[in-house]
Formats: C-alpha cells, sequence, structure tokens
C-alpha cells in the first residue's frame, strides 16, 4: 500500500520537484518503506512505498519503454496476468505487481483495466502518447483526489497532499456541506474542499500533457441483466466458489497477513476461508468497549477464533484514547467520517499494525448482498401499498406481502426506524421513501443555527440524490437500493477503512468487495438473492457450512457500536466542550450552542447528531483552519500518529 502525487503541467509549465516532493512528504504514513521521485518536464511523479509484495525490488515511479507508473494497491490476480504475458513474450525484471499493471497497458492498452482484480489507484505517463491515464478501482477502495488549475492538474492519494501545494487554498464547498449534513457523507466526485475532485470508483481518465484537457470513461458499472437460468441451488454453489477465490488471492503476500474478526457474517466468513491459508494460526483483531453488553460482541469472534484455532489480539479502548485520538482522526480522514466507528476501527488497525502488516476485513457485505434494515422496510411500505389500492406491484419480482410476513420478526430492533419513517410521506414516489430512509439531516438540523437551516436545501440534497439513484436500468427496487449504496455510501465507508489503517502503515484488504462476486450477485433474480424479502439471504446459504452455530444463528446485528454518549457525561465532558463551546466553534456560527449543550447532557444512545457535530468542527480546525493560505506561502502541518 502506498501514497502518490502527480503533477501535469498546463501551458507549457514544468513541474517544480521541490513542490512535488513537499507534497508528497506529507504522505508518509502511506508508504514508510521507501521515497521515489521522476520528474520529466510538464510531468511529474512522487511516490511513497509500503512494501507488500517483492520486498526488494519494484521501486517506484517505476518506467518502461516510455511509460512510467505511480501506483497505490494490489493487484491480485498480478500472478495469472504475468503469465499471459509471458505468453505475450513479455520478460519482467522484478516480482512486483507493480511491473505487472505497467507491462498490462503497454500490452493491451487502457482495455487491461477490464483483466485486473484488485484495489487500486494509479498514474501513467505515456510518453509515446503525451498522455497521463489516472485510475481507479472498482469500488474506490484505494483514493485519488484531483485539483485542476489554470497551469496545472494534479492528483493525489490524500487532500492533504494537494493542499499542501502553495497555489490551492481549503475552502469549503457548500453544497458539499448540505449532502454531509444529509447523507453523512458527500455525494459523486465532490468533497467539502471546494475544487477538489474524487476520481470516481470504476472510472478512469486521460489528460493530454500538451492542452490539458481531460476525458473521462467509466471501465465498470455492475450490472443487473438478471440471469433467471441460475437457480438457488447453482447460485449458492457458485457464489462458494467465489468467496474461496477472492481469499485465496487476497492472502497473497511477502509478509505477515491477519483478519479482522468482529463476530459478524461477513469478518467471520473471511477469517474462516483466510485461516486456511496459513501455516500457522492465522491472526485476528477484535474491538468492544467495558460501558456494556450491547457494546461487546467478543464471544462471538472468539467462537469464530476457536472454530479455526486462530490466535485472538482484543483491545477495548477507553474515553482517554477517545480524546486524544479523534483530533489525529479528523486529520488524517481529510474529510469529516459517518459514524463514530471510525475510532474503534482504528484502535484495532492500530493492534494490528503492531502484529501484522495485512489484514483483510468484511466490508462490503451489507451493500453487496442487502444487508440493511432499510431495504425490506422500504420493499414492505411497495407491497402494503400494492395489496391496498390494488395496483400493479412496484415490484412484482421481489416477494409477495405473505412471503414478507414470514421475516418481519428480524426487523424488530428497528422499531425506531420504522417509526419515523412511517410516520410521514407513505406511499409517496419510491425515490422520495428512499431518500427519507438515508437522510439524517432531520435529527441534526436543530443543532445548527436560524442562518445556516436557512441556508441549507434539503431540496438540493435530494436533487443530487436522485441523479445517482435513478442511474441502474432495473425494474428492482432492490437493487436500485443496492446500487445507490455500492456507489455512495460505500466508497465513504472504503475511505474510513483507507485512512485508518494507512495512518498506522497497515495495508487492508477486503475480500467481498472483488467485481467478480458482485457481477455474479448482480446477475440473479432478486428472488434467489432474499428470498421472501430475508436480508442477505443467499450470503447466508452460502456460508452455513462454514461458521460455528452460534455466530450463524444470530439475530443481532451491532455495527461497532461507541459509548459516545455515556462518556459525554463522565471524563470526555471537557473534551465535547472545548470543541463544541470554544470561542472558535461559537465564532464559526454553524451551531446553536443551546441545542449543543445539551446534546451533551442529554443526547440519546446510539444517535449520530453529537458525533456529527464533533466531526464537523474538528474539520474545520484541522484543515480549514490549519492551512492558512497567505501571500507568502502556506502554512501545514502534517503530524499523524
Amino acid at each position: 500500500m502506498c501514497g502518490l502525487v502527480a503533477i501535469v503541467g498546463r501551458n507549457g509549465k514544468n513541474v517544480d520537484a521541490n513542490v512535488l516532493g513537499e507534497m508528497g512528504r506529507s504522505l508518509t504514513h502511506r508508504g514508510p518503506d521507501d521515497e521515489g521521485s521522476w520528474v520529466e518536464g510538464q510531468v511529474g511523479f512522487h511516490h511513497l512505498r509500503l512494501t507488500i509484495i517483492d520486498l526488494v525490488s519494484g521501486q517506484q515511479p517505476m518506467s518502461r519503454n516510455g511509460v512510467t507508473i505511480a501506483f497505490n494497491g494490489e493487484i491480485y490476480n498480478f500472478v495469472e496476468l504475468r503469465k499471459e504475458l509471458e505468453k505475450e513474450g513479455v520478460t519482467f525484471s522484478t516480482t512486483s505487481d507493480t511491473e505487472v499493471l505497467l507491462q498490462s497497458y503497454l500490452v493491451w492498452g487502457t482495455e487491461f483495466l477490464q483483466r485486473l482484480v484488485g484495489m487500486f489507484a494509479f498514474v501513467i505517463h505515456d510518453a509515446n502518447r503525451g498522455r497521463v491515464i489516472a485510475a481507479r478501482d472498482h469500488f474506490g477502495i484505494k483514493p485519488l483526489y484531483r485539483y485542476e488549475g489554470s497551469d496545472f492538474v494534479i492528483y493525489a492519494s490524500e487532500i492533504k497532499a494537494l493542499l499542501a501545494h502553495p497555489e490551492i487554498r481549503a475552502r469549503v464547498d457548500n453544497a458539499a456541506l448540505d449532502d454531509y449534513l444529509t447523507f453523512q457523507y458527500t455525494l459523486g466526485e465532490h468533497t467539502l474542499f471546494r475544487g477538489i475532485k474524487k476520481l470516481l470508483p470504476g472510472y478512469f481518465e486521460c489528460c493530454d500533457v500538451e492542452s490539458g484537457k481531460i476525458r473521462r470513461e467509466r471501465y465498470w458499472d455492475p450490472s443487473f441483466s438478471i440471469d433467471n437460468t441460475i437457480d438457488e441451488a447453482s447460485a449458492v454453489l457458485q457464489l462458494q466458489d467465489l468467496l474461496r477465490d477472492s481469499v485465496r488471492m487476497q492472502m497473497r503476500s511477502d509478509v505477515p497477513v491477519g483478519a479482522y474478526l468482529s463476530g459478524g457474517l461477513d469478518s467471520s466468513m473471511v477469517t474462516v476461508l483466510a485461516s486456511g491459508h496459513t501455516q500457522h494460526p492465522l491472526q485476528t483483531f477484535t474491538g468492544a468497549f467495558r460501558e456494556g453488553p450491547e457494546y461487546d460482541e467478543t464471544a462471538y469472534a472468539e467462537a469464530v477464533a476457536d472454530s479455526v484455532g486462530a490466535k485472538m489480539h482484543v483491545i477495548m479502548p477507553n474515553e482517554q484514547e477517545f480524546i486524544d485520538a479523534l483530533p489525529k482522526l479528523a486529520f488524517s480522514m481529510d474529510e469529516p467520517a459517518a459514524g463514530p466507528g471510525l475510532f474503534p476501527q482504528y484502535m484495532v488497525s492500530k493492534l494490528a499494525a503492531e502484529n501484522v502488516k495485512v489484514c483483510l476485513g468484511g466490508q462490503g457485505g451489507d451493500e453487496i448482498f442487502g444487508g440493511y434494515a432499510r431495504y425490506p422496510i422500504a420493499i414492505l411500505e411497495q407491497l402494503l401499498k400494492s395489496s391496498i389500492d390494488g395496483s400493479k406491484p412496484a415490484c412484482p419480482e421481489e416477494a409477495s406481502l405473505v412471503e414478507f410476513v414470514e421475516h418481519l420478526p428480524s426487523l424488530q430492533q428497528y422499531m425506531p426506524l420504522m417509526k419515523r419513517f412511517f410516520s410521514q410521506g407513505m406511499f409517496e414516489s419510491f425515490d422520495r421513501r428512499y431518500f427519507s430512509l438515508v437522510d439524517r439531516s432531520e435529527g441534526a438540523l436543530a443543532a445548527y443555527t436560524p442562518e445556516f437551516r436557512a441556508s441549507y436545501s434539503n431540496d438540493g440534497a435530494f436533487g443530487r440524490f436522485q441523479e445517482y439513484f435513478g442511474h441502474p436500468e432495473t425494474d428492482s427496487l432492490w437493487n436500485r437500493m443496492l446500487h445507490f449504496d455500492m456507489t455512495t455510501s460505500l466508497p465513504a465507508l472504503l475511505q474510513v477503512e483507507d485512512r485508518v489503517s494507512m495512518s498506522v502503515s497497515l495495508e487492508s484488504r477486503v475480500p467481498l468487495l472483488d467485481h467478480r462476486i458482485v457481477d455474479f450477485v448482480a446477475s440473479l433474480s432478486p428472488a434467489v438473492k432474499w428470498k421472501g424479502g430475508e436480508m442477505k439471504y443467499l450470503f447466508k446459504q452460502a456460508i452455513a457450512p462454514w461458521l460455528p452455530a452460534k455466530v450463524f444463528q444470530r439475530r443481532d446485528k451491532m455495527g461497532f457500536p461507541v459509548p459516545l454518549q455515556v462518556w459525554a457525561k463522565g471524563k470526555a465532558r471537557d473534551f465535547f466542550c472545548d470543541v463544541l463551546l470554544s470561542k472558535q466553534c461559537k465564532e464559526r456560527g454553524l451551531f446553536d450552542i443551546g441545542v449543543v449543550e445539551t446534546l451533551i447532557n442529554e443526547e440519546a444512545a446510539f444517535s449520530r447528531v453529537l458525533w456529527g457535530l464533533l466531526q464537523i468542527e474538528l474539520w474545520h480546525q484541522q484543515h480549514i483552519d490549519t492551512y492558512q493560505h497567505e501571500e507568502t506561502g502556506v502554512k501545514h502541518a502534517f503530524e499523524i500518529g
């Protein structure tokens, strides 16, 4: 895993090697093992390397036959691709996946993206064609940001590297701030920084060096063309094969590999399969809190670890560690995080980094297989509507109302969500109804000042939501929900995955996010994937033989809860007050201070309003306030740890 910066000069402007190097050094945490820089006129790359494959060679930037690459990520099928290339007459001087990536481009051009299985963000300078290619993996596991100025285009692994450029200012994008308040992430290519964009997952772009013009193209998007010839039994067997193969490939490493283990279905499956590819007991890493059983699922993690003879490491973070870590995490993240799980995830990653250099996790299972309660809740309303008014069912292929009734007890713990959802707007258009399920602004908006509320546009956020929700060409409402979450909220979760692991120089891998798995699942009939509306039905059938009964049969879903509200009334109270009731925060004019004081004292358990306020204020402090641009240049701080 690595960090990169790439500068492409416009209007004949050459790259300043000193500026490039300073920007690159802001990413040292991403690649503490090696550093390299390459400049050729208008194009320059800087690369920081965390060595995982080929510990001796494979330094970057790497050049072959007039083509140079800087690459962040892992190509899991590099062994298979190397064999194909050797049959084409290609010879290799390293054993790295970087050289395989570079030679693949030389042989197949941009079509090579269709052959990759992995997580990646890279830039390629092709001097032969006078262009720079930038690409990001199918799901956005690895980050890549872009800033376009009049004299340059810059790509970087993290926003802080872009802000290290003397001509780039840290300014708030107000529409993106509305998105964060609404969804707790930003939609599309936008970030909270005006002018700084994300290269979207599944896209590549070509920048012409002479003209500076950029052409963007999507190379992958999950297709929901249904293959009705695959029945449930065949689907289970094929899915099992794909899961095994993904984990097998992602266990490839020249350094020790471990696994995150929460005790949930996704991480448990990954742990069980990964344990079959190690000569020694697999090392697993689990987090919990001492504040009560509602914050602790270690018993389930222990059952999985015991079943495969894994060595289990457990950490139980406390209030002081939360206070110490959060400002640093706000800097590491570049943008506010969606949920408090950021903190325990960081602490578990820190624990893992003390023992291994690579860690596998279960991220993505809910978005691929339909694991969120909002999916059956939304479909249930549509089935009720068609049953009452006699209209044609909006989703006839999903399930009948009778089938849904059987699985309604699984929604018992989501009663507050259902009360809010069914209390207003019932039977409106489906896009409006799903928007209400993902809209988090209702409770949060009251904590902002009247002036901010007057400027906030929920309709604007809904309009941007519609652009993405209406994209997939499918009649399946369940598939439309999955596609929206896969292309919007999942990249936000993966940003957390990347930042917390990279902040401690650990490589995090996510075997469920293999595009071969997603392509297969997307092609299946909804009746096969979520029979009768049961969440993650097909996935459960596939992994049932592999998991301990205690884990497979559990019905609660915890999702790494944090005792935030407990701490706000205890030792961490001063920290919350210092951040949210400070003179600096008050002068910013975003929050209603009276409401903030009430939240610190009285917020209900598991609410995210206080967390959202804390993230917004810390983000302003760590980025907007820290990067003070003056006529003489830029002041910045690059301490991560």
